[in-house]
């Protein structure tokens, strides 16, 4: 088998992100009083989310900043009248509640996690990765799981997946891949570092970056030859 350890993104990868930031989302304007619009407040948040998430992979804004930010820009347009700070709070909590699996995935680490060394890499907040994946239903499988505000790095550095790779006491990284849903994160993380690159791609997202994965796949069955097929 060429390959030992595989490195798997968190969100959109194994776990169904878009699930649990719309609980978060709608509980916590609830909680404040407002009423929630899915169709007006959900889109207009995710665009101000991944702008912030964005600058953020991109070292234009720290995590701290990142916390908050992302709710001032999206107060601003709805005019809602909330401390961003009192909300961040109360939506981490409603988050870090949210370890929602993508379909199949439990299924995919149970079959595969005896053939290989499998390590999470995310680039996520403390306070809501360390809940929503630990108390997932397939935390146990995973030797390492590396939070980017735990160790003060993040995707695409390669110095995360350095330290990811000492963490497991292992060296080489011919037989290591990453596998993640980001070009700009995972997949540029996983170049700069050297190691071998799995595009995971369910939605026939189309590639219109200079970052060219090794494999890509759209949907377990696919992922799962990919990486058998090396034995």
């Amino acid at each position: 088998m060429k390959y030992n350890i595989i490195i798997f993104d968190a969100d959109m990868t194994l776990f169904d992100f878009e699930k649990a930031e719309k609980y978060a989302l709608e509980n916590s304007i609830s909680y404040f009083n407002y009423i929630y619009s899915e169709k007006e407040h959900l889109p207009m948040y995710k665009t101000h989310n991944k702008s912030v998430w964005d600058e953020f992979e991109d070292g234009k804004i720290s995590a701290q900043d990142l916390k908050t930010e992302r709710f001032r820009r999206f107060f601003k347009e709805t005019n809602i009248k909330i401390n961003p700070n009192e909300f961040s709070d109360k939506y981490m909590d409603f988050l870090k509640e949210s370890s929602f699996l993508l379909k199949g995935a439990k299924e995919l680490i149970e079959e595969i996690h005896t053939d290989f060394r499998l390590v999470i890499i995310t680039n996520g907040l403390s306070k809501v990765q360390n809940m929503r994946i630990r108390n997932s239903e397939i935390a146990n499988y995973f030797e390492e799981i590396i939070i980017s505000e735990d160790v003060g790095v993040k995707k695409p550095d390669s110095e995360i997946f350095k330290l990811t790779l000492d963490r497991i006491n292992h060296t080489k990284k011919e037989d290591v891949i990453i596998v993640g849903d980001s070009l700009r994160s995972d997949i540029k993380g996983g170049l700069n570092f050297g190691i071998d690159t799995l595009w995971y791609n369910p939605n026939n997202n189309k590639n219109n970056t200079e970052i060219k994965p090794k494999y890509e796949a759209h949907d377990f069955l696919e992922l799962k030859k990919i990486i058998y097929k090396q034995k």
